[in-house]
């Protein structure tokens, strides 16, 4: 019905606490809503295609005649990360959420860690990535010892300076925990966190890479594969699902990297899926609430829409959404428990359509599938509200 389906996620932008918010310590998370009331945001693009029209949202207008179909999404799986969200997008709903480790993770497993490395560790508790090297850097250049952290998301994340520990080595070791790291204690993700520079001048390098959870058999992704539809992936997607069905992937260095490849692939690319993700909003300002840069960001995405609009043929289908929310504006610097904002536009897509509160990210997924001919076990399609 669309020969392509260009599907971004906007990582992170969250629209406003979902009912059991208070379990998750989220109540009054509102990445978008807050941003708009103490930041102020000019969308204006967004805000054509129905972003004003999911609630109302300071200085955020809801549009007459909306140019695209709206709704929001509801996460119906436990949790709030990464893993959970893109999961469930493609047809994945967990029972119960990805272990948790707020006072570092038990002896036992460090134990066995250092063991088959051959290193010792520094940290083992929950802190911000920037910050631990800030803390641990120095010691680790002069030790050799990496750098073990996690968050409020279920992570085993490995820091470690470039010329101290090599790439290789570094990713070695996360495979290593990947190995280790099962049964109870399987994290929905193992992230190698490379950094360079000095002693009070360290930053993160591009390097990152991530070691997800197998997902279970019979996603979108295996479907879409078993029907031969092509699936090309810009940014994280690829290390979420470990590539499978995806044909081929670009890694991206930052939403404005992304944004390019993703307009590189939407001419180069002659039908299937392409599936985006954006990852500034949570990684560089949502859990460093930074109000401005997240502002900035969500700023410079609507000045690029109109250049993807343009790009697209007769017959693409566009879908932004999110994964879940990280409310720049609340003390804490985790995710947040929220909807997910859902447009949907296209040339030949309904404009106009209320897609109302969907019960799960699933949806999508299954919208997709159903576009390809094809089906996924969770969510309930909306191909027909917007032919």
């Amino acid at each position: 019905m669309f020969n392509r389906v260009i599907w971004i996620v906007l990582d992170s932008v969250g629209v406003g606490e979902m009912p059991d918010a208070a379990a998750y310590g989220d109540v009054g998370s509102d990445t978008l809503g807050n941003i708009a009331r103490l930041r102020g945001l000019h969308l204006p693009n967004l805000c054509a295609l129905g972003l004003g029209n999911l609630k109302p949202i300071p200085q955020l207008p809801q549009a007459v005649a909306p140019e695209g179909a709206w709704g929001r999404c509801t996460l119906a799986s436990p949790g709030k990360d990464t893993t959970t969200g893109h999961w469930e997008m493609v047809g994945i709903h967990l029972e119960k959420p990805f272990p948790l480790y707020p006072n570092g993770f038990p002896p036992e497993i460090m134990r066995e860690f250092e063991n088959r490395i051959g290193r010792s560790t520094l940290g083992n508790k929950a802190a911000s990535g920037t910050e631990i090297i800030k803390e641990l850097g120095e010691e680790h250049v002069e030790s050799g010892s990496p750098i073990v952290y996690t968050s409020a998301d279920s992570v085993f994340q490995i820091a470690a300076h470039e010329e101290v520990i090599p790439l290789w080595e570094l990713y070695r070791m996360c495979e290593i925990a990947r190995e280790i790291l099962h049964g109870p204690h399987e994290v929905g993700r193992v992230i190698a966190r490379p950094f360079e520079g000095e002693p009070g001048h360290f930053k993160r390098t591009t390097n990152r890479h991530d070691y997800a959870v197998p997902p279970p058999r019979g996603m979108l992704l295996d479907q879409l594969e078993a029907r031969k539809v092509k699936v090309f992936s810009v940014g994280k997607i690829f290390d979420v699902f470990l590539g499978r069905g995806i044909e081929d992937h670009v890694l991206t260095k930052s939403n404005t990297d992304g944004m390019a490849k993703t307009l590189e692939a939407v001419r180069d690319f002659d039908g299937g899926l392409i599936y985006v993700n954006l990852v500034d909003f949570d990684q560089q300002y949502g859990h460093r609430n930074d109000v401005e840069g997240y502002g900035a960001a969500l700023e410079e995405f609507d000045r690029w829409l109109p250049e993807l609009r343009g790009a697209l043929r007769e017959d693409d289908l566009a879908i932004l959404t999110a994964d879940h929310g990280c409310d720049p504006t609340t003390p804490s610097t985790d995710h947040s428990r929220e909807y997910t904002p859902l447009l949907v536009f296209g040339p030949r897509s309904r404009a106009g359509v209320d897609l109302g509160l969907r019960k799960s990210l699933s949806d999508i997924g299954q919208t997709v599938a159903e576009n390809f001919g094809t089906s996924i076990a969770r969510g309930t399609s909306f191909l027909d509200a917007i032919l």
